[in-house]
């Protein structure tokens, strides 16, 4: 009897539990908006990726570094010769016989002297030495895998010693052994070559050094040390990973930004995505828009898979056979240096486009592209939905041409693909650009229009630019890069405030992503960002905070007339153009969810009347608060925001105080 009652009871509880997850009808006074409206935007500046997000902690492991990328660069840069106990050799850039021809430089190394001498400490060989990005950070007892691509030219099998070593203190001190690994070579052609090392102590300079320990010659190239702890097990450094994750997006375009159609150094220059999968070292690795040099370890495999991980919808952007108006300083130039491809060569344009959607979704039987995917790992398709063409191209006569031919190509041959278009720089209405983007929009049918602008907090806290959109257009708009132009927290308001705005008008914004994501320590080249980082850790600012609560509260519903300040007018729906406070009610059906966001970018508090009476709310509620001064700003220093959670009885009716200079989210469940 008791087991009949216990496996009832458990019964009911599963089906409560399940009914708890179906999705629910939304109640009367609601308007239908995007579920996807906040998104994340990865693009390889201030060196996001290598050194970044990419966890790979060797700096120029493949000698592909060269001055057309920086004055002074060259295949060893980031490494030093090192020969400890009196040994003797030569180094020698070469490029014959390479491993792939999209990896041509490697080194020889020429080891002339190995001996044992009184003064002999341990230390000894002819090799190279490599301090990753700052000094590579390490763990005591956790696992790093280090592989290599060598060559015996010619003399016996070498012997070869890897050491990850913590740096002498002082003149003369010897490095401290944290790991190593001993590799025997005799193969006279390339080969692969893989050891774990496992550091003894914790190390925040280590290095890397490769030591040869017999004469005679040696060739060396893509040489790599991965920590084996990454996210999810696919090579992306773990605490970053998780930061986005953290955002819950909904989607992620890559690769940029003007990264995508090569910026300042011509067509050369432009990044294309078949160069990026496949094995590491047959990836060609292409010198940044940004000024420095990109390893295509982060390449679109990886993308893809991250989406995957996250569950968010890949929105690759891909260019179109149009340069940046900012070729080689061109941004000051009267009519800008935008540059075109012939007409005659724009099918392979298209071919780029087409190819990547049967990479992404074919199936490996019948589609080579798709084959490669599957040889890749994942034989399963990516589910690739949405494909940008271009990046903030002016709009010129040339540019809608090339657009129109490419755009009609690809729909023709993938008409489930939704593609997003591009208005320009600077889409505020009166720029001739956003004018002549949606003209182009209009003409086409074009599902989706990316519009970009950063403009100080004034911008953000006054206007309310998609209220006075048309209502009745096909396109919608993807708002793709944006940001307040500084990181305190009135600038986090500000932008909270305008994401209000963007989701009373959900129904015509489709999506959004703050810009830039990512910035390293010294080697910043844009402020501001969403999330710093050095090699140890990563600081969160104001406004990744502000994002974390959109990105928690997407929903298919918005309803405007819960939540009243007191002094407005009875029909004001906040925030209104000029009002520095706001709100925004958010249903999430799917999983009867609901989101009352409330802020405040004024310096008077504020009093919010709520009226959730046509919902069905449960007893409890969580409250998130993020508030402080204005002016406050987290660093690598100190980070006095921080949003602040707790658990409140739930109510139908109440009247919130709202501080000044805060955001509230309270989130209910139905």
């Amino acid at each position: 009897m008791n087991k009949r009652m216990t496996l009832g009871a458990a019964l009911l509880a599963a089906s409560l539990g399940l009914n708890a997850q179906k999705p629910m009808s939304a109640p009367s006074g609601g308007k239908a908006i995007s579920d996807e409206l906040i998104g994340i935007f990865f693009e390889d500046i201030s060196s996001a990726a290598d050194g970044g997000l990419y966890a790979e902690l060797l700096q120029n492991g493949s000698f592909e570094f060269n001055p057309a990328e920086r004055d002074g660069w060259g295949p060893g840069t980031a490494w030093k010769q090192v020969r400890p106990g009196h040994s003797l050799g030569t180094l020698q850039v070469r490029m014959d016989n390479p491993i792939h021809p999209n990896n041509p430089t490697y080194m020889r190394l020429h080891t002339e002297r190995v001996k044992e001498f009184y003064d002999y400490k341990g230390w000894k060989g002819f090799g190279l030495q490599n301090d990753g990005f700052n000094g590579i950070s390490v763990k005591a007892g956790a696992k790093y895998d280090f592989s290599v691509f060598l060559r015996n030219v010619n003399g016996a099998a070498k012997s070869v010693r890897v050491v990850l070593a913590k740096p002498g203190q002082g003149w003369g001190a010897e490095p401290t052994v944290l790991a190593e690994a001993t590799l025997d070579i005799s193969n006279k052609s390339w080969q692969k070559y893989e050891a774990v090392l496992t550091p003894t102590e914790d190390c925040k300079n280590a290095n890397l050094q490769i030591l040869v320990l017999n004469t005679g010659d040696m060739d060396i190239d893509q040489v790599s040390l991965m920590p084996e702890d990454t996210y999810k097990g696919h090579g992306l450094r773990k605490d970053l990973a998780q930061a986005l994750a953290d955002l819950q997006p909904k989607f992620m375009r890559f690769p940029g930004g003007c990264v995508v159609h090569g910026g300042g150094d011509g067509f050369w220059d432009t990044y294309r995505w078949k160069n990026t999968i496949g094995p590491k070292e047959q990836r060609k690795s292409l010198k940044n828009t940004w000024g420095y040099h990109q390893s295509m370890g982060l390449g679109y495999f990886e993308y893809f898979q991250f989406c995957e991980d996250l569950g968010m919808e890949p929105l690759p952007i891909l260019p179109c056979g149009v340069s940046c108006q900012g070729t080689n300083g061109g941004w000051s130039m009267r009519t800008q240096a935008q540059d075109v491809v012939p007409m005659s060569e724009m099918d392979e344009w298209v071919a780029e486009a087409i190819d990547l959607i049967e990479w992404a979704n074919g199936d490996p039987a019948t589609n080579k592209w798709a084959k490669m995917r599957a040889d890749a790992g994942h034989p399963k398709p990516f589910g690739l939905k949405y494909l940008g063409l271009g990046n903030e191209e002016k709009i010129t006569p040339e540019f809608a041409e090339r657009f129109k031919y490419i755009y009609e190509r690809v729909t023709k041959a993938h008409p489930e693909i939704v593609i997003v278009g591009t208005a320009g720089p600077g889409s505020h209405p009166g720029n001739p650009d956003l004018e002549n983007g949606w003209k182009l929009a209009d003409e086409l049918g074009m599902p989706i229009i990316d519009e970009h602008y950063y403009e100080p907090n004034n911008y953000f806290l006054n206007k309310r630019q998609y209220d006075n959109y048309p209502r009745d257009r096909k396109t919608k708009v993807y708002l793709g890069e944006y940001a307040a132009k500084d990181k305190k927290l009135i600038d986090a308001l500000a932008e909270g405030l305008y994401l209000l705005h963007v989701e009373r008008n959900g129904d015509i914004v489709s999506m959004t992503s703050y810009a830039p994501l990512f910035a390293r320590k010294d080697n910043t080249n844009w402020n501001p960002d969403m999330i710093y980082f050095d090699n140890e850790r990563a600081y969160l600012t104001c406004s990744y905070y502000v994002q974390q609560l959109f990105g928690q509260s997407s929903g298919q519903y918005y309803y405007g007339d819960c939540v009243k300040f007191e002094g407005d007018a009875k029909d004001a729906i906040q925030p209104m153009e000029n009002v520095h406070y706001g709100q925004s009610v958010i249903l999430n059906a799917k999983t009867r969810k609901l989101y009352v966001k409330v802020c405040n970018a004024s310096d008077e508090a504020k009093k919010a009347n709520i009226n959730l009476s046509r919902f069905g709310i449960k007893k409890n509620a969580v409250k998130t608060v993020i508030a402080g001064n204005a002016n406050d700003e987290n660093n690598y220093d100190q980070q006095p925001i921080v949003p602040k959670k707790e658990t409140i009885k739930a109510q139908k009716k109440f009247t919130l105080d709202v501080a000044p200079y805060s955001f509230i989210m309270l989130e209910y469940s139905l």
